[in-house]
């Protein structure tokens, strides 16, 4: 994948951000920032490489993060629109889940629902988040709140 624009490379880094202040603040967990990888046991795939993610589970130095991350976000990038992006996403959105991701965040910029949170309990149904709104990650991320607005500028 190329690597992501302003506004999104933006959206990524205050995403991670604001789950390391969480991590921070509770002592609980590790957030990961676009690039950090975390290593799965799916046919097709070895590694995830969220944009944003959080994860339970010991560190692991200079290693992948062992198994995928509970709380995962793709950002939309230019690429990312149009039917075959839409359903590469699904897919990917689909094996995270298959792999122990409880949350998956999509993100996208460009639309009036800026935020679709996904949830491997019902992962036909996002809620969906709007500006002006503050988006959540439960069950995977307890208590952590995030204002849309704040993906913004």
């Amino acid at each position: 994948m190329p690597p992501a624009g302003d506004e999104p490379g933006r959206a990524d880094l205050k995403v991670a951000a604001n789950l390391l202040h969480y991590e921070q603040r509770t002592g609980n967990g590790r957030a990961s920032p676009d690039g950090a990888g975390f290593h799965i046991n799916l046919p097709h795939w070895a590694a995830f490489g969220p944009d944003a993610a959080y994860h339970i589970g010991p560190l692991t130095g200079m290693n992948f993060l062992e198994g995928a991350p509970i709380f995962a976000v793709e950002v939309q990038s230019k690429d990312d629109y149009g039917p075959a992006a839409e359903c590469a996403i699904a897919e990917k959105r689909a094996d995270y889940f298959a792999c122990g991701t409880l949350v998956v965040w999509d993100v996208d910029l460009l639309s009036e629902d800026v935020l679709k949170v996904y949830r491997a309990s019902d992962p036909d149904n996002p809620t969906i988040y709007r500006r002006g709104e503050i988006a959540e990650a439960e069950p995977a991320v307890l208590g952590w709140l995030m204002a849309v607005d704040d993906l913004f500028g």
